[in-house]
C-alpha cells in the first residue's frame, strides 16, 4: 500500500528550521520530555542501591528494574492504538498522568512494595508518552525536517548521560532519595504544556480496522508478562536460570508474532526489516554497554570514575552520529545511512572487545566505543525517519508502537541470556564469562549490517 501524505507533508514547508517560530515551542517541549524522561532512568538506576536500603528491599530489586520496561510494552501498544483512533493528545496526556503518578508513588513510599508499584506505573506512561511523542512527529513536521527532530531526541539523552548519574548523588547526598522521584514532575508539567498548541492543530486520521483491539492489548499484556519473567530469570542461577529464560522466550515469540508487522521475524524487506533492526541493533549496543564497566574496572583495573567517562564517549559518539543523519548533505539516502552506520558499529564493538586481552591498549576500548556510538546514532535516528516515511497516517500510531516493543522486548531478551551465561562462569571463569556474553553483542551487531540490506 502507498502511504497517505500526511498533513504536515502536503505542502513544501516554509520553515527550514525545527526551532522556527512554528515549531519552536513543540521542539523544545517534546525535547525535554525526552530529557527528563532519561535523567529520570539515569538517575533512578544511580540512587536505587540506596532506596533499596533503605526501604529493606534488595529482594525487590531486580523487580523496580525489569517491572518498568515491561509495564512499558502495555504503554506502547495502548497508545499506538489511542493515536491511531484519536490522535497523539490523548495518549500523550494519559501516559503523562500515569508517569507523574508513578513518580510521586515511587518518591513518597514507605516500604518496597509501594515504590515497585510506582516504577510499574511509571513504565506504563514512560511507554505511552514515547510513542505519542513519535506520532507527534509525523504529524506535525513535513519530512525533510524529522530527521533533524531525530537528531534533538538524541541531543536530549546525551546530557543526562553525562551528568545524570552525579546529579543523582548529590540530590541523594544533600536532600534525600526521595527528591530523586519527586524533582521530575516540576519539570515535566511546563513541559507538557508547550505541546498543547501543536497538539490542539492535529485531527484525528482515518481509523483502520479495530476489532483487534482488545485482543492486541491481550498480546501486549502477555508479552509484558513474559518479558518480566525474562528479566527476572536472568537474575537466577542453575536449572531455574534455563526454565525461566526457556518459557519466557517461547512466550514472547508467541505473543510477539501478533503484536509486530507481518513479515517482522523472518525479516522481510521494508518495513518489517526496519522494525527488526531496531531491535537487533538496541540490543547489541545496550548489551554491551551493560558489561563494558564491569569489564573496564575488573579486568583493566580502571575506577568507576574512568568507566563511566568510556560510556560518555558512546553517548557522544551517538550525538554525533544522529547529528550527521540530520544534518548530512551529500545526498545518503536512509538505507545508505544504515548501510554504512550497522558496519560502523559492528568494526566499534569488535574494537572495544578487543580489551578482553590485555596486550591491546585500553585507548582502542574508547577509540572503539566512541565508533560504537557514532553507528548507532546513524542508525537509531534513520530507522525513526523510515517508520513514519513507511506508515500511513492512520498507521504512524502502530508502527511506532511496534518499532518500540521490538527495541524493548530484543534488549531484554539479550540482556536475560547474555546475564544467565555470565552468571555460569563469574566465580570460577569470569573471562570466560565475558568472552561469551560480548561473543553475542557482536553477533547481533552482525546480523544488523546484513538485515540494513533488506531495508
Amino acid at each position: 500500500m502507498t502511504p497517505t501524505p500526511s498533513a504536515a507533508d502536503a505542502a513544501p514547508p516554509a520553515e527550514t528550521s525545527i526551532l522556527s517560530a512554528r515549531y519552536r515551542a513543540t521542539t523544545l517541549g517534546m525535547v525535554a520530555l525526552v530529557s527528563l524522561h532519561a535523567f529520570e532512568a539515569l538517575a533512578v538506576a544511580a540512587a536505587m542501591p540506596t532506596v533499596a536500603a533503605a526501604l529493606d528491599g534488595l529482594r525487590l530489586y531486580a523487580l523496580a528494574f525489569g517491572g518498568t520496561l515491561a509495564t512499558s510494552v502495555i504503554g506502547m501498544t495502548l497508545a499506538g492504538l489511542w493515536a491511531d483512533r484519536h490522535g497523539p493528545a490523548r495518549p500523550l496526556w494519559w501516559g503523562l498522568a500515569c508517569f507523574v503518578l508513578g513518580l510521586l508513588l515511587a518518591g513518597l513510599a514507605t516500604h518496597m512494595g509501594i515504590l515497585v508499584a510506582g516504577r510499574l506505573l511509571q513504565g506504563l506512561g514512560a511507554g505511552a508518552i514515547s510513542v505519542s511523542l513519535y506520532v507527534m512527529v509525523g504529524r506535525t513536521y513535513p519530512e525533510s525536517l524529522r530527521p533533524k527532530v531525530f537528531a534533538a531526541f538524541s541531543a536530549g539523552w546525551v546530557v543526562p548521560s553525562m551528568i545524570g548519574p552525579a546529579a543523582s548523588g548529590l540530590i541523594v547526598q544533600h536532600l534525600g532519595w526521595r527528591w530523586v522521584f519527586l524533582a521530575v514532575p516540576l519539570l515535566a508539567l511546563p513541559a507538557a504544556l508547550l505541546l498543547r498548541p501543536a497538539l490542539s492543530r492535529l485531527q484525528p486520521s482515518p481509523a483502520g480496522d479495530s476489532g483487534n483491539r482488545s485482543r492486541v492489548v491481550r498480546w501486549a499484556s502477555g508479552a509484558s508478562l513474559a518479558a518480566l519473567l525474562l528479566y527476572l530469570g536472568g537474575q537466577q542461577q542453575g536449572m531455574a536460570a534455563v526454565l525461566c529464560i526457556a518459557v519466557a522466550m517461547l512466550a514472547l515469540l508467541f505473543c510477539v508474532q501478533r503484536l509486530l508487522p507481518a513479515g517482522t521475524l523472518r525479516l522481510h524487506r521494508g518495513l518489517p526489516s526496519v522494525i527488526a533492526l531496531r531491535g537487533i541493533a538496541a540490543a547489541a549496543f545496550f548489551a554491551c554497554e551493560a558489561y563494558l564497566p564491569l569489564l573496564l574496572q575488573r579486568e583493566r583495573g580502571l575506577s568507576p570514575s574512568g568507566a563511566g567517562a568510556v560510556l560518555s564517549l558512546g553517548a557522544l559518539g551517538w550525538f554525533a552520529g544522529s547529528w550527521l543523519q540530520g544534518h548530512q548533505r551529500n545526498g545518503w539516502s536512509r538505507q545508505q545511512l544504515l548501510r554504512a552506520g550497522t558496519p560502523l558499529m559492528a568494526i566499534g564493538i569488535a574494537a572495544t572487545l578487543a580489551v578482553l586481552f590485555r596486550t591491546v591498549p585500553l585507548p582502542v576500548a574508547l577509540i572503539g566505543w566512541t565508533l560504537t556510538g557514532f553507528g548507532m546514532g546513524m542508525i537509531y535516528a534513520s530507522l525513526s525517519v523510515l517508520t513514519l516515511s513507511l506508515s500511513a497516517p492512520h498507521e504512524q500510531g502502530a508502527n511506532t508502537s511496534a518499532l518500540q516493543l521490538s527495541e524493548a522486548l530484543a534488549v531484554t531478551t539479550a540482556l536475560a541470556v547474555s546475564g544467565a551465561l555470565f552468571a555460569l562462569f563469574v566465580d570460577d571463569r569470569p573471562h570466560i564469562g565475558y568472552v561469551l556474553c560480548l561473543a553475542i553483542t557482536l553477533g547481533l551487531a552482525l546480523l544488523s549490517t546484513l538485515i540494513a540490506r533488506r531495508v
